[in-house]
């Protein structure tokens, strides 16, 4: 018999994961539609960008290094190491939120919701320590580095028995929705060109020419 705490968890974590303004993957969407391919190719663009372990993978990588740290008394090294440059803070900081996620607020409660039901997890209370202490270092805290919407949603995923080479999908399927609205609106949009960035060159300045048999 389904839960409906499950049922609720999985409602919220693919609501929260549908749109979220112009992340990269959206960005990539609206790029290769703005050529006016089929919404499939487009698609495939914006889960191409999605699969980057920066991106969709990152909920899988906070899971890989909570495992990696183990125990709730290695904390205090792998913090350590992390100040030395020697680890990486997964599922800390975001491009836009310079506070704390707000969609991670909603998914630790649904995290502590779905354990409830599933049972306890040593990976969660690692999670739970780490940001706590996390957010009472100045180190971190000066950085503005706050957990986002990967740091927990991996360990519902995770509590459901779903492996986490999974996760960068259960992301795409949740945002699917999110990225065939914005390809929609670009194209329904009649000033809505094919998409060209500018740059800015800031290479070397002017340089004279130098025939190929007198270089060295």
């Amino acid at each position: 018999m389904t839960r409906p705490e499950i049922e609720r968890a999985l409602d919220v974590l693919f609501i929260l994961h549908a749109d979220h303004e112009q992340n990269c993957s959206t960005s990539a969407m609206r790029t290769v539609g703005s050529s006016h391919p089929d919404p499939y190719s487009a698609t495939a663009a914006a889960v191409a960008a999605l699969y980057g372990p920066l991106h969709g993978g990152a909920n899988e990588a906070v899971v890989r290094m909570i495992e990696r740290i183990g125990s709730v008394d290695r904390i205090p090294d792998f913090i350590a190491g992390v100040k030395a440059g020697k680890e990486r803070l997964m599922g800390f900081g975001h491009r836009i939120y310079k506070n704390y996620d707000p969609r991670a607020k909603v998914i630790k409660r649904m995290a502590d919701q779905v354990l409830s039901v599933t049972g306890s997890s040593p990976h969660l209370d690692v999670a739970s320590e780490l940001e706590k202490i996390a957010l009472e270092d100045e180190y971190f805290v000066s950085r503005k580095l706050y957990p986002n919407v990967d740091f927990y949603s991996g360990f519902i995923y995770r509590a459901l028995g779903i492996p986490v080479e999974m996760f960068p999908v259960l992301f795409a399927v949740a945002r699917t929705a999110g990225w065939l609205a914005q390809w929609e609106e670009s194209l329904l949009d009649p000033e809505q060109k094919i998409s060209r960035p500018r740059q800015v060159y800031a290479g070397s300045p002017r340089r004279a020419y130098v025939p190929a048999d007198q270089r060295r």
